[in-house]
């Protein structure tokens, strides 16, 4: 948000100032010797500094941006803090509202400043010569930073909610997946299963290079899909050539996909279902399908859960093969047995946690609509395009 407009450019009551003159940096070793004491750890605060126990406490709230591995992030501390002192803290916002600040802050994107090779730093000298526009009023300032810090409210709350969500699903998959718990109406032992006597396996994209990759008729469902969801997701799907004459095998309605290698065993054979039919799709090299007998009563989407609840996970890592990196073997898998549910009870489970996800997908895509409304209002609100104050004028 770099400004070199003259100031009567800028909205009525704001004004163009450089970062070093509304709330400059400071890195914690660079603190004058007058405040420092012997034994004490250094550091630079925001409103005040008080001494505890021979050691500096910054009286808060202040704002940090981060360096090294977390460059350029910006922090808002609304209490009193012990500092690290190789950060850069705010010294002084000289009379600017302080989670006003930090919102500016935010979206300036202090990353830009790095620089040196090696661990970047964030080089100090760029930023305070850095140019912005802020309102003059402290009022309109706080109530910029108090309609931002609402919607964070929001978020923090989506957020809670959403852990809630995934925990309480989490505990379902413990209870339903190993039959602790039982739905109403079923009560039946669980019959240990050979999964070779259910269905058989059949492997990925086979003959390609990558020049065969990122174009063409056909899709494929690649390994990150395979790994993140346990039902597959076409937004995922990624296009590949594959030609009339080729013998590839197809992925169809209500087969079973699983990664066939991994970087630990506790991720190795991660079960996902298709529950959709799809026209050329076919399955990236690096998993493997597995593919029902028609005379069978099993659900898809109860063993995609399964195979990554508790049993699931143990039987799978059991199975895996490798030092620095796991693999599953397909006959070994065919060997599997598992206790499994009749067909019926597999299709209620599936049901009952297949809810759960939706409910936690339309959290987190309420979650990703309000951070989006979020970014929309920080470049009208920090701009002066839309203000929060009368002003008798429209903003340019």
């Amino acid at each position: 948000m770099g400004m070199t407009q003259d100031d009567k450019m800028l909205p009525k009551g704001w004004r163009s100032a450089l970062i070093k003159d509304i709330a400059p940096l400071q890195r914690g070793f660079d603190l004058p010797n007058r405040m420092l004491e012997e034994g004490t750890t250094p550091v630079v605060y925001s409103n005040g500094i008080e001494r505890h126990h021979n050691q500096a406490m910054a009286k808060g709230p202040g704002v940090v941006t981060g360096r090294s591995g977390t460059l350029g992030k910006v922090h808002y501390v609304d209490k009193d803090y012990w500092p690290h002192n190789t950060t850069l803290w705010v010294t002084d916002f000289k009379g600017n509202h302080p989670k006003y600040i930090y919102y500016l802050y935010v979206s300036i994107g202090f990353e830009r400043f790095a620089s040196g090779s090696g661990v970047p730093t964030l080089n100090r000298n760029d930023a305070h010569s850095y140019e912005v526009a802020l309102p003059i009023e402290h009022s309109e300032q706080r109530a910029i930073a108090e309609a931002l810090s609402d919607v964070d409210a929001l978020l923090a709350a989506l957020e809670k909610l959403i852990a809630k969500k995934r925990a309480i699903k989490q505990a379902a998959m413990q209870q339903l997946l190993t039959g602790k718990t039982r739905l109403p109406g079923f009560s039946g032992e669980w019959e240990p299963i050979q999964l070779g006597r259910c269905g058989s396996t059949y492997g990925g994209i086979t003959g390609k290079g990558k020049a065969d990759f990122g174009h063409g008729a056909a899709r494929y469902v690649t390994f990150l899909s395979v790994l993140e969801n346990p039902i597959i997701q076409p937004s995922m799907f990624e296009a590949v050539d594959i030609g009339l004459a080729e013998t590839q095998n197809r992925v169809r309605r209500g087969d079973l996909l699983f990664n066939g290698t991994s970087e630990t065993p506790e991720d190795v054979a991660l079960g996902a279902c298709v529950l959709d039919d799809w026209d050329d799709l076919y399955l990236n090299s690096f998993c493997f399908g597995f593919r029902f007998h028609a005379d069978t009563d099993h659900d898809p989407l109860f063993f995609a859960y399964f195979f990554r609840g508790p049993i699931g996970r143990q039987l799978m890592s059991a199975l895996a093969q490798g030092a620095t990196r796991y693999n599953m073997s397909k006959r070994q898998f065919l060997r599997l047995e598992c206790p499994l549910p009749d067909g019926d009870e597999q299709r209620e489970i599936a049901h009952v946690l297949a809810d759960m996800d939706a409910e936690t997908a339309a959290l987190e895509a309420r979650r990703d609509k309000t951070r989006a409304i979020k970014q929309g209002m920080m470049q009208q609100l920090l701009t002066g395009r839309v203000r929060l104050v009368e002003t008798g004028e429209t903003a340019p």
